[in-house]
């Protein structure tokens, strides 16, 4: 049925995080409802709002970083494009501020 889909490791790993990110954010909404908060987004927002945003950044830096990664290795002069996990922990490290101070 997916075959047509290149499931490799940190793809799996990208969507179970996300997966896991919209269950916990579930119960944690249930458990404690959110509130608006202003951090350095230049809008008022709810935990909902952010990991809204933290998953478009994400997608973004995973995308801008496999379109960069044949240059990148060009320009740096490597043997080898640069491995994906890279761009998986910017990505959850860019998540996590988001969600945190945004």
């Amino acid at each position: 049925m997916l075959h047509w889909m290149v499931w490799t490791l940190p793809t799996a790993v990208f969507f179970i995080c996300i997966g896991l990110m919209l269950m916990g954010m579930t119960i944690w909404e249930l458990k404690s409802p959110t509130v608006l908060r202003k951090g350095f987004l230049p809008i008022a927002t709810t935990r909902g709002d952010r990991l809204f945003i933290g998953l478009l950044v994400a997608a973004y830096i995973n995308l801008g970083f496999l379109g960069l990664s044949e240059k990148l290795s060009q320009w740096l002069k490597l043997e080898q494009e640069p491995s994906v996990w890279i761009s998986f922990v910017v990505s959850m490290v860019v998540l996590a501020l988001i969600m945190r101070k945004g």
